[in-house]
């Protein structure tokens, strides 16, 4: 079953009755299509009378607008009675506040220098016994190691 459906063609204007109803819905934070159906209207209907009308949305800014008082009014004297959280929700969120945020390292430490060239001393070691060295004959060149040999040709 529906409830307060309208079916029906009706004649839109925005009276006393449609706009308190308007207004209604708007501070209690509907939107759109729930707006439209809270006022008794269809979503089309509501459309057409905003254009048709300027003052219908007027009725919805001023109800959004009065809600949004009632509410921040609610916050600021949570806040100013010492309520710490909403203190910081309402600068955050009404003035783009935001909290410091940093971080101290102290690092202190101590670096001996013969330490470090011990350290480094057994890394070259460790290289050096790491690393295989090639030896080439003497005899070659550069060159003669990028030329091909022919069969039977000595270098």
């Amino acid at each position: 079953m529906f409830r307060d459906l309208p079916i029906t063609a009706r004649e839109l204007k925005a009276t006393p009755e449609v706009l308190e109803r308007v207004y209604e819905a708007a501070r209690m934070g509907l939107r759109g299509e729930s707006l439209a159906l809270a006022a008794g209207m269809l979503p089309q209907e509501y459309a057409r009378l905003k254009l048709m009308d300027r003052v219908a949305e007027i009725a919805e800014m001023k109800g959004r607008a009065d809600s949004e008082m009632a509410m921040s009014r609610v916050v600021v004297e949570a806040a100013e009675g010492g309520d710490s959280k909403a203190a910081l929700e309402f600068l955050r969120h009404r003035h783009d506040w935001q909290a410091a945020q940093r971080i101290q390292v102290d690092v202190s430490q101590q670096i001996s220098i013969t330490a470090a060239l011990e350290q480094a001393q057994r890394r070259v070691e460790m290289i050096e016994d790491a690393v295989v060295i090639e030896s080439r004959p003497a005899t070659q060149t550069p060159k003669a190691l990028a030329r091909p040999q022919a069969l039977g040709e000595e270098v």
